[in-house]
């Protein structure tokens, strides 16, 4: 297995690639901290704010207009956990929180970008808009196979800047073309959409410093994701079930992408839903398709419904 410590819906990614012994290929943000002790200050998201110049500052710090996002400042578990829009003072006042912070309020597409990175060069692309929900959910992500140059620019001059003598991935998260998170990572939801070799492509960047990739059959993809209300402790749905999902042409994978045997409580989760699945495809029709398959599969989110 060539990549660290994935979650158990991943392996199916990453299994049967060779990779050596000594090499570590990390998915998790506090992976990538023990890792990368000279670059893991990406991590703290005000400093991330502040290296591109927008307004920003920790909770405490009046804001001088809003409306203005509030987050921590550091979060390893990710999936947008504590996070709001804060449109006036009087809620600005209600949310302090110690360790969050605010920051201008970007508007426009959420695109989550990987980048394979050479000493702090970008040396490839791929980028994946989400289509937002609710609650800090999302619907599903389209993964383009077309180019941001706007994106791409602003993250490779920044990249050079921040991240020289930096080798391995990098996960751009963005919102109107700048940075709001960025993870030493790679997406590791899609990567099955990123096309045959990739995943080989990754090993060789960690093992020996170059990336070598044939991206010419690049295509779009979708990763549709399912949530359910927070609150019931979920069970897995039958094999059979998930085969049943799997066998819609153009799903390229299915993941059930919660531990049952977990309380839920202990899942880092958006406020707006617990995420209990995730359909790679080719087509969004094909993805949501399985996603109502295996919906009908979790009585919680049937009785929600009737």
């Amino acid at each position: 297995m060539p990549v660290y410590r994935t979650d158990p819906w991943r392996e199916q990614f990453f299994a049967g690639v060779a990779c050596p012994d000594d090499v570590i290929v990390p998915t998790k943000d506090w992976e990538a901290w023990t890792l990368y002790p000279r670059h893991r200050w990406i991590y703290d998201k005000l400093a991330v704010a502040l290296s591109q110049g927008l307004d920003a500052a920790p909770h405490g710090v009046v804001p001088p207009a809003f409306p203005v996002f509030s987050k921590p400042m550091m979060n390893l578990r990710s999936m947008g956990a504590g996070s709001l829009a804060i449109p006036d003072i009087e809620t600005y006042r209600a949310s302090l929180n110690p360790g969050h912070f605010w920051s201008t309020l970007l508007t426009g597409p959420h695109v989550s970008t990987d980048a394979a990175v050479a000493d702090g060069h970008v040396r490839w692309w791929r980028h994946a808009t989400g289509a937002t929900a609710p609650g800090g959910t999302f619907d599903h992500w389209h993964i383009h196979a077309g180019t941001m140059p706007d994106i791409e620019d602003w993250c490779g001059a920044w990249a050079r800047t921040h991240l020289a003598g930096y080798t391995g991935m990098v996960n751009f998260e963005t919102i109107d073309g700048r940075i709001i998170e960025a993870h030493l990572r790679f997406a590791d939801q899609w990567p099955d959409l990123y096309g045959p070799g990739w995943v080989e492509a990754l090993v060789r960047l960690y093992a020996t410093g170059n990336w070598v990739f044939d991206d010419s059959g690049r295509a779009d993809g979708f990763s549709v994701v399912l949530f359910g209300p927070h609150g019931p402790a979920y069970r897995h749905p039958s094999q059979a079930v998930i085969a049943q999902a799997q066998a819609i042409e153009e799903v390229s994978s299915v993941q059930i992408s919660f531990h049952q045997d977990r309380d839920p409580t202990h899942h880092s989760m958006p406020p707006g839903g617990f995420r209990l699945a995730a359909i790679n495809a080719w087509t969004l029709e094909a993805g949501r398709a399985a996603r109502d398959i295996l919906a009908a599969a979790f009585p919680a989110l049937n009785s929600a419904r009737s």
